[in-house]
């Protein structure tokens, strides 16, 4: 059976699209709209003192801004390698975005209120209507035999078929869906950035553990070379103590030292395993994956030329704030709290919605959809809040105090960045300084080792000083090669606190507005 066209309310239905165009012509949100905090940011970073005293030394600072894959700075594959293994599989960055996916599907829901609702619906029911019901009043007053048959006629069971459509539209006068969606749009905006910030943390605590592993496998190859050393202090001192040439104490010290040493083996050991682990967690790889790829490098062991460090790329200091993810995060929650307000001042206004119905009802199969079976009905409904002991007024002013506590998270986020961006540069400038003395020092111990092993050549001296010499020389080199690791895991703390090389957004020029 073939359902005629609705053709008789098809005029009716664009009448009432008409006139709901024309009455939402006039509307206006309420509540405050949003503008983008304004914070005092220094034209360059020597602006700010902190960063001045750190920047004053011998930190050449580039004004061009970082590369999205930041981390081939280094120019390391390894690390390369891993981070491409990161982004495809980490737990936290899947998490990250599904989290951002279900913000723009959220907005997609809100966003359709705005828009008219149309059903269909279809039904075919069997019924029978009860002798006693309020509808039957009216029989109830009859009497005689005419009663009796009509109500049986009335109660007799029967087959209802209706079919038809139903469209209802809430205008949205005070802008209270125009505002649900701004303030969703501003939670897909807050996902996005912490998408971003999720791929920021998860690259700088990648490039972390794999520095401070490439250190501890370096500190293990140099403490093998110590206890070796010290192995054969303790063997010279051992038979000069029992040929009479010295006292025991040298020997008891040796002993101590070459124990010490070894347990610092064990230490690095298991240091080392956990720094695997983590990495394979941060890579979504299970233990013992990341094995071959992260065995032990100890080429140019014995060099103690300074590492080649990346160009110091901070980009511009106003586009600080922009370029972080993080405070673009609380800057979007914040716009959304913003949002929220004017969601309830419009509450506290009426709310009207118009609907439409249309479609065909009938008891006869073989009728339905004649034209005389056809029923309509339109109008608007009116919900106007008259007493609610306050509720609607409680809850604007909730939203108020939701919007001043994200204001303070926004400014709190804010001092958090400028604090990190400094805490990373005087500690980058601090480990500079640091590195060079540590350079001298390995410098002059290789060089007292060189005159040792010549003065024991000419058989000026024993064996066992050249031992000691190269004992301190392996020391220094073993503090050398740790300040070299916080050289570029302070870099990497640089990264991160300036934002990575995370772009500007487009509306980083200043203030704005967002209706």
């Amino acid at each position: 059976m073939t359902i005629p066209s609705l053709s008789f309310c098809s005029r009716s239905l664009r009448c009432l699209a008409l006139g709901m165009t024309a009455l939402l012509a006039g509307c206006a949100s309420v509540g405050p709209d949003f503008r983008s905090p304004e914070s005092p940011v220094p034209s360059d970073w020597q602006s700010r003192p902190s960063s001045a005293r750190a920047l004053s030394g011998s930190l050449a600072v580039s004004a061009d801004a970082l590369p999205e894959d930041w981390w081939r700075v280094f120019g390391d594959a390894t690390l390369d390698a891993l981070q491409a293994r990161a982004a495809d599989a980490s737990p936290d960055l899947q998490t990250a975005v599904l989290r951002f996916a279900q913000s723009r599907l959220q907005r997609s829901m809100t966003a359709s209120q705005a828009t008219p609702q149309v059903d269909f619906n279809a039904q075919a029911v069997r019924q029978r209507q009860s002798d006693q019901s309020a509808e039957m009043r009216l029989v109830n007053a009859l009497s005689g035999s005419n009663r009796a048959a009509l109500v049986k006629v009335l109660t007799d069971p029967f087959t209802l078929y209706q079919a038809g459509f139903n469209v209802s539209w809430e205008l949205d006068f005070w802008g209270h869906v125009q505002r649900q969606v701004e303030a969703a749009d501003a939670q897909v905006e807050a996902a996005g950035a912490q998408l971003q910030d999720a791929r920021l943390v998860l690259a700088s605590e990648l490039a972390r553990a794999y520095f401070e592993l490439r250190q501890l496998q370096r500190q293990q190859t140099l403490l093998a070379r110590e206890a070796a050393i010290a192995e054969e202090l303790l063997a010279l001192q051992q038979a000069s103590a029992a040929n009479g040439l010295t006292d025991h104490d040298p020997v008891l010290a040796q002993t101590g030292n070459l124990a010490s040493l070894r347990a610092r083996q064990s230490a690095l050991e298991a240091q080392a395993a956990a720094l695997v682990n983590q990495i394979g967690l941060l890579t979504g790889d299970g233990p013992g994956v990341l094995n071959a790829i992260l065995a032990p490098a100890v080429a140019g062991l014995d060099d103690d030329a300074a590492p080649v460090l990346p160009a110091l790329k901070l980009g511009q200091a106003a586009d600080l704030l922009r370029r972080r993810p993080d405070v673009r995060a609380v800057e979007a929650r914040l716009h959304a709290a913003t949002a929220g307000i004017g969601v309830a001042v419009a509450d506290l206004y009426p709310r009207i919605s118009l609907g439409a119905s249309a479609g065909y009802q009938s008891i006869s199969s073989g009728a339905f959809g004649d034209w005389g079976t056809r029923t309509w009905q339109v109008g608007p409904v009116l919900n106007l809040p008259i007493f609610d002991r306050g509720r609607r007024k409680a809850n604007v002013e909730l939203r108020r105090q939701d919007q001043q506590a994200a204001a303070i998270a926004w400014r709190q986020s804010v001092l958090k960045a400028w604090q990190e961006v400094d805490d990373a540069l005087n500690e980058h400038a601090a480990e500079r300084v640091r590195n060079r003395n540590l350079r001298d020092r390995a410098a002059a111990s290789r060089e007292q080792l060189a005159f040792a092993r010549a003065r024991a050549a000419n058989g000026l001296v024993s064996q066992m000083p050249p031992l000691q010499a190269e004992l301190a020389w392996r020391q220094a080199q073993s503090d050398l090669s740790e300040s070299d690791t916080r050289l570029r895991t302070s870099l990497v703390k640089i990264y991160k606190a300036v934002g990575g090389g995370m772009p500007v957004p487009e509306d980083a020029s200043g203030p704005s507005t967002r209706n």
